[in-house]
Parts: C-alpha cells; sequence; structure tokens
C-alpha cells in the first residue's frame, strides 16, 4: 500500500498532535515538518524539519501528497494558505467564522489556477459541529442549529482565542476558556428557536501573563476590544504569573454541542443534539485534521481542484473502511 506522504506546517500544540494522529493511521506517514523557526524545532525533534519558505528544498526532500497548516487563525493561516496551496494541497482548520467566506474564496482561487485541493475550516467547530448545524436544519424544518461550547463549570479551552490573545503587544503568554450561558441553552432545548446575539451564547474568561513592563489596562483594552474574537462578548481578564498559568490551567480540555429543537407534523415535538467532549483539544483537531487530509488526496485523484468545507466531501472519503465494510459494519 502506497502511503499518503503529510507535511506538517508548524509545530506547535497541534502540529504536535497530528504527527502522533499520523502513527495512529496505518496508511500516512510523515514527510516532514516545515517550521519558520526550523532551528528551534530541530532542537525539540529528531525529525527533518524545513523552513516554511524553503519551497524548492522541502518539495524534493519530502514530496508531500498533501500539507496539513497548523498554525493560528489570525494570522498565519491568512498568509500560509493562499502561499502554499500554489505548491501542494493542504487541509487547515481555520476557525474565524464570520471570515469563513471570505478565506474559502481566496482559497478556491488560489488552489483552482494550481490545481490544488485546498479543505479549509476542519476541525471540530467548525467542522464536524458545521455538518451537525446543516443536518439538523434539514431534519427538522424551520428549526435553527446552535452550537454551544465550554459546557462544564472550568470552561473548555480555545485554541483560536488562546492564539489571538498571544499577539496583543504586551502578552507573553495567554489562555482563554469559553463557557456557555445555560440558560441559553435550555432556551434552545424548550424549542424557542431563540434570536441571538454572540455575546448572549458565550461568556470568554482570559488567563494572561505580561510581559515586564506591559500596561495591564491597555492589554485589557485591547483584548475585549478585538474583532471577531472577544468585542461581541463578556469577556473577563484575568492577569496571573506564568508559573500559575502552566500549573493551575494546564491541559486543553474543551467540549460542546449542537442543538436543534423543533416539530414535525405541525405538533410533535423533535430535538436533534449531538456532542462531543475533547480531554485534548489540539488532538482531538488534529485527528479530524488528518482524517481530512485523505479525502483531500482522494478528492485531488479524481481530478478535484480548489476549496472544500466538511459540508462538500463525502463520509466515505474520510474513513480508511471499504465500501463494503463501511455498509457492513456502519450502516
Amino acid at each position: 500500500m502506497k502511503k499518503i506522504r503529510v507535511m506538517v506546517v508548524g509545530y506547535g500544540n497541534v502540529g504536535r498532535g497530528v504527527i502522533k494522529a499520523l502513527a495512529a493511521n496505518e496508511d500516512m506517514e510523515l514527510a516532514g515538518i516545515v517550521s519558520r523557526s526550523p532551528e528551534r524545532v530541530r532542537r525539540a525533534v529528531e525529525l527533518p524539519v524545513l523552513p516554511v519558505e524553503a519551497v524548492g528544498e522541502w518539495q524534493q526532500a519530502f514530496r508531500p501528497d498533501i500539507a496539513i497548516l497548523c498554525g493560528g487563525s489570525k494570522n498565519d493561516l491568512p498568509e500560509q494558505g493562499p502561499t502554499l496551496v500554489n505548491c501542494v494541497s493542504t487541509v487547515d482548520s481555520f476557525d474565524n467564522h464570520s471570515c469563513i467566506p471570505q478565506y474559502f474564496e481566496r482559497m478556491d482561487a488560489a488552489g483552482r489556477a494550481a490545481g490544488q485541493v485546498a479543505v479549509i475550516s476542519t476541525g471540530w467547530d467548525p467542522g464536524i459541529f458545521s455538518l451537525e448545524r446543516v443536518l439538523a436544519n434539514a431534519f427538522i424544518p424551520g428549526s435553527r442549529a446552535y452550537g454551544f461550547y465550554g459546557l462544564t463549570g472550568k470552561g473548555g479551552l480555545s485554541m483560536g482565542h488562546s492564539d489571538a490573545l498571544r499577539t496583543i503587544p504586551g502578552v507573553r503568554d495567554a489562555r482563554q476558556y469559553t463557557h456557555a450561558v445555560e440558560s441559553a441553552v435550555d432556551r434552545v432545548r424548550a424549542g424557542e428557536n431563540p434570536e441571538f446575539e454572540p455575546g448572549d451564547m458565550h461568556t470568554r474568561e482570559c488567563f494572561v501573563v505580561l510581559d515586564a513592563g506591559a500596561d495591564p489596562a491597555a492589554v485589557e483594552a485591547a483584548i475585549k476590544s478585538m474583532p471577531g474574537y472577544f468585542a461581541p462578548y463578556r469577556t473577563t481578564v484575568h492577569f496571573v504569573s506564568q508559573d500559575e498559568l502552566d500549573t493551575r490551567y494546564r491541559g486543553f480540555p474543551h467540549d460542546g454541542c449542537v442543538v436543534a429543537a423543533g416539530v414535525t407534523g405541525g405538533e410533535h415535538a423533535a430535538t436533534v443534539e449531538y456532542r462531543c467532549k475533547w480531554e485534548s483539544n489540539p488532538e482531538a483537531t488534529a485527528n479530524v485534521l488528518v482524517a481530512h487530509a485523505r479525502a483531500a488526496v482522494r478528492l485531488k485523484a479524481e481530478g478535484k481542484t480548489g476549496a472544500f468545507t466538511i459540508l462538500d466531501i463525502p463520509p466515505a472519503y474520510f474513513s480508511t473502511h471499504s465500501r463494503a465494510d463501511l455498509l457492513k459494519k456502519f450502516m
């Protein structure tokens, strides 16, 4: 069996998760890592690492079938996605929901021009939850499907929002926890189909380590005014030491659900609910990315080009199982 050669772009939490996930999939192998900081990554791992900008070098050395882009959505992916898809098919987890249509257009145009496939915005949300929202709305006509995150008391750690915090001048390190508003979840489950503003469904809690000399008031103002991430939400900012962040807030737990409620036949109550719970958010995202990498390779083998999302891909393309096994064991 010819294995799918996967190049990992970035060696953060998601990148490390992807490498673990590749080892668990017999039809895939790690071709190599590219990074904006290759020397730092080489000190951490005994794996082939090249600079992300050395295109000809990694194309020849790694011969990747697909690249999984593991950078952040605020700064990394908008730059790396359209650039790298000129050279190789890509999969990414771009998660700024409000900007997905524009990002899709850029990746679609670049992918078509280069004859490559770009699977964008996949993970568990956007990604799995996107599909669940579409299905729930289709199965209960007239209903709205809502996504809620951070259902436990501690909340759920958001990698994208944590990454966005770390781009703010004066922030050395940070983590952001999302909390679902319980009353909002209850209203949806009751079938109200409410019109929510973004801040009605979730609150955000930030734990921030400042650089020496940074102004806490200025940093807090920058956080709370950041469009697309914190501006629409009730956001609480706690300033903590690096030691406290590393010990008290270690780990990457997250969870969430998609809920839709309405009626069938004009009178009978109906509810669709999908729930997931992850002890490691980055490893969860990594496993979803790897399955989409398999699908992207299959799409390209069929002559497809341009951008795709989970909504565009047959579920069988994610699986290692044959059609016969899927029909026999999963139907």
